[in-house]
């Protein structure tokens, strides 16, 4: 509780590193944070193009919302894995980007992490302002989800967190990780169904590789988004206590990791 606390400390301090990662992203952009908006539908347009047009993949009708098309189904699953998928990206060179800071001053080093998440966080809410007007114009009654959404993103950044602390470091001691991790998340993604329905999986995979997927948190995470936003009706209990679990097993994990490895790290960064 004394790291937790010695965090709750510095918030003086992850405030400022914050507004430093917001102010510093798109500074020298010519669109400056348009980036935010344009990336995401970017990479919408070419899924809905590969996957929706040319092997004319089909997205289930919500239920009860009646909203059907591929292009917001899709959008819906890709939202929480690119915030997943920044915070592990942020959170890995979060140490290496602050070298002068972690050698020459004493501070809890965690606030590097949770000022990335908080960076990543502002990023995930523009995108996801974004979606909901969209999915508006589409007929999607989702307002009253919106709190749904919110508290899934607490959620899913308290997950995502466990993983950048430890990625945050175990970077600093094994140069190859960036690499090796890359590979890991295309895998990841692939094993996450966001351009394909999980009908696809039930058809197609033995029972054992279903249960498999099932471990997958990415997989419960996505879903409860598309409960909300997609679908419009409340997550189940259940999925929502896996969330939980899964966040706060994250969480301790990734900081474990962190506190065990991070004693060295003003020698090694």
């Amino acid at each position: 509780m004394s790291v937790v606390s010695d965090v709750v400390a510095s918030r003086e301090l992850l405030w400022n590193l914050t507004l430093r990662e917001l102010r510093t992203k798109y500074r020298r952009s010519l669109l400056g944070w348009t980036w935010s908006m344009l990336n995401p539908l970017a990479n919408v347009a070419i899924y809905w193009f590969v996957f929706g047009v040319l092997f004319n993949a089909k997205a289930p009708v919500g239920d009860p919302s009646g909203l059907s098309g591929f292009a917001f189904y899709m959008l819906v699953g890709l939202l929480p894995w690119n915030f997943f998928s920044l915070v592990n990206t942020l959170g890995m060179g979060a140490m290496s980007s602050n070298a002068g800071l972690v050698r020459r001053v004493s501070f809890p080093r965690e606030v590097l992490v949770f000022s990335n998440v908080g960076h990543a966080v502002v990023q995930f809410l523009i995108e996801l302002g974004l979606l909901i007007v969209v999915l508006l114009f589409a007929g999607s009654a989702l307002l009253p989800y919106i709190p749904v959404a919110l508290g899934l993103t607490i959620l899913l950044a308290i997950f995502a967190s466990g993983f950048a602390l430890a990625l945050s470091t175990l970077s600093v001691y094994f140069k190859d990780l960036g690499y090796l991790w890359s590979i890991i998340m295309q895998v990841w993604f692939f094993l996450t169904p966001i351009i394909y329905g999980p009908e696809i999986v039930q058809d197609r995979v033995p029972e054992w590789g279903q249960w498999l997927l099932r471990l997958n948190p990415m997989v419960h995470f996505v879903s409860a988004y598309r409960d909300a936003f997609y679908d419009n009706h409340l997550p189940s209990l259940g999925k929502v206590l896996v969330l939980i679990g899964c966040s706060l097993l994250s969480l301790v994990l990734g900081w474990t990791v962190f506190n065990r490895m991070g004693k060295r790290l003003p020698e090694e960064v």
